[in-house]
């Protein structure tokens, strides 16, 4: 693991988070309007989950950090905890349907198995109940 982060690079690091993943949102075509920042969880440098809302009143879960962007709707889990067993479980799948693909394209198998490794590590993180029990702090994004 990454050496201890002060509170300034944790502070920094969340907000680039933030901005990422309103970036994303935005890339593909969803107009963020705000967080539920006591909603959001994240564990700085590794990954971030916030809730979002967009400009049309849907409600996302939106994934940033040390791997691979994502979202999905908040009506797939009702918590940050669960939204990360979700993206670990939708990627082991999507990973599974890559290889099932018959591809030989490198830069795909790569890609599965990244998302194989990143789902184990989220899986990983949703089973330790000492990480979701700690309310954190959030830095004003």
């Amino acid at each position: 693991m990454s050496k201890e982060l002060t509170e300034q690079e944790r502070i920094q690091w969340v907000q680039s988070q933030f901005r990422k993943g309103n970036e994303y949102l935005a890339s593909k075509g969803i107009l963020p309007d705000q967080v539920v920042v006591q909603e959001s969880r994240y564990l700085a440098p590794l990954i971030a989950v916030w809730k979002m809302k967009s400009q049309d009143r849907q409600e996302y879960w939106v994934l940033t950090g040390d791997l691979p962007t994502d979202h999905m709707a908040v009506s797939v889990a009702p918590n940050a905890k669960e939204a990360i067993r979700a993206f670990s479980l939708n990627w082991q799948l999507k990973a599974q349907q890559i290889l099932d693909s018959g591809s030989t394209d490198k830069t795909q198998k790569d890609f599965a198995n990244l998302l194989i490794s990143r789902a184990h590590g989220l899986y990983d993180l949703f089973d330790h109940d000492e990480i979701w029990q700690a309310q954190p702090e959030h830095p004003s994004a």
